[in-house]
């Protein structure tokens, strides 16, 4: 088959389209012919060489694809040659086809379009497990998303709405910002041109926000404990803006604060908080709001896998809102 490999860290020119040898299934797994898949920040990192894949994931970047199963390994129940399918990776979907461990796997819902349903089970998977899983997000709550036009920030809006959470978001353009409220934010920041600590609080009346879905890291460690309401919960996913800052322990003891840090790639497979576990809960509570439309993928383009290059570049644009697709073949 052919993939996309990386002979050396660098820029997007470093992403090689090249014949590999095809993946086999093991115990428990399935082989998925790709469809598609979908750039993700952590594909850049490790285009870069800061983000290599965890212990016996393949070094093939892409950490979702969506295709059809073509084989079915010993041990797996519940799926079978034929089936559409959405999966999480761990890597290897910038490829033909792709070895998938079947607790990864969800079904593509009747009438989604199969290139489409790539982009979202990353997102599905960190939205759904930090924001609920962890956090217990619930209706009436404020819900401040960072990044709101990223693929993460546009589909963390869906699923709060969808929730009865007041969502708040913040972009870099008016544009950003239109398209976040057309998907159900209420609270629009421009961190160019405002204080979101501010912003936020007088948007709320004070009260702040009692979950705070943050993409930066270091950089915006202290504004957000003071966003924060009290007993509210700062979940970190990125480090976009570094990863190391200073935490005032008193400010935190003083909201009744919870900071937690979490990532999915390096999870188990299987067990407690294991990829598995997180894709059951995505597909018994948030897979049926895709397939009521309530919940949508949200691409701003889809380009051919042999133009991961420029995909990459486009990702990277603050341009963007939502994913890029990368389509392997047609449906």
């Amino acid at each position: 088959m052919y993939a996309i490999t990386i002979p050396e860290p660098g820029g997007p020119d470093v992403l090689s389209w090249t014949e590999v040898p095809d993946p086999t299934p093991g115990r428990g797994e399935v082989i998925v012919e790709v469809a598609a898949s979908a750039v993700n920040r952590a594909d850049l990192m490790q285009r870069q060489g800061f983000y290599p894949p965890p212990p016996g994931a393949s070094d093939i970047p892409g950490l979702e694809c969506s295709g059809v199963i073509t084989e079915v390994g010993p041990d797996v129940h519940g799926w079978k040659v034929g089936d559409r399918v959405a999966a999480l990776l761990a890597g290897g979907g910038y490829a033909e086809k792709v070895a998938v461990p079947a607790g990864q796997l969800l079904p593509v819902p009747e009438g989604l379009d199969l290139r489409a349903a790539a982009s979202l089970p990353e997102v599905a998977c960190t939205v759904w497990s930090n924001l609920v899983m962890e956090c217990g997000l619930h209706a009436g709550q404020v819900l401040l998303v960072h990044g709101g036009g990223s693929g993460i920030g546009t589909h963390a809006i869906q699923v709060g709405k969808a929730l009865g959470a007041r969502v708040a978001v913040t972009a870099g353009s008016a544009d950003k910002l239109a398209r976040c409220a057309e998907l159900g934010a209420e609270i629009l920041i421009n961190y160019r041109e405002e204080d979101f600590v501010e912003s936020l609080r007088e948007a709320t009346r004070g009260h702040g926000a009692d979950i705070v879905l943050d993409n930066m890291g270091a950089a915006y460690l202290d504004r957000n404990l003071d966003a924060l309401a009290a007993d509210g919960q700062l979940v970190i996913i990125g480090m976009q803006g570094g990863r190391k800052g200073e935490l005032d322990i008193g400010k935190l003891l003083g909201k009744r604060g919870r900071v937690l840090a979490t990532g999915l790639r390096g999870r188990p497979l299987t067990g407690p908080s294991s990829k598995a576990e997180v894709v059951a809960a995505v597909r018994d509570k948030l897979w049926p709001l895709v397939a009521d439309g309530i919940v949508q993928p949200i691409v701003h383009a889809e380009l051919p896998i042999t133009e991961a290059p420029r995909a990459h570049e486009m990702l990277d644009s603050h341009d963007t809102v939502g994913k890029v697709v990368l389509s392997v073949r047609e449906d």
